[in-house]
């Protein structure tokens, strides 16, 4: 599941998708920042991995796709 941390993201974060998620997977450090901001207390026993990816692809842009995959997957599969 995909979410913005932007207000104006076209699936903005909610408690609700927090409550859901096992991992929490964030592009930047200013993203997770955003999350606790927001969401702290209900991110106190969730894994916020932040990838280091800068927010600056479009949508499904192949090369974010491939780093997603490559850096996301390691933290899959120590689950």
């Amino acid at each position: 599941m995909s979410a913005g941390t932007s207000q104006d993201a076209d699936n903005p974060i909610s408690i609700d998708l927090i409550e859901w998620a096992d991992v929490i997977f964030a592009m930047e450090p200013v993203h997770r920042k955003r999350l606790n901001e927001r969401f702290g207390q209900a991110l106190r026993n969730k894994k916020i991995v932040v990838l280091g990816i800068p927010d600056e692809y479009a949508f499904m842009d192949p090369r974010l796709v491939e780093l997603l995959e490559r850096k996301v997957e390691k933290h899959l599969l120590s689950r």
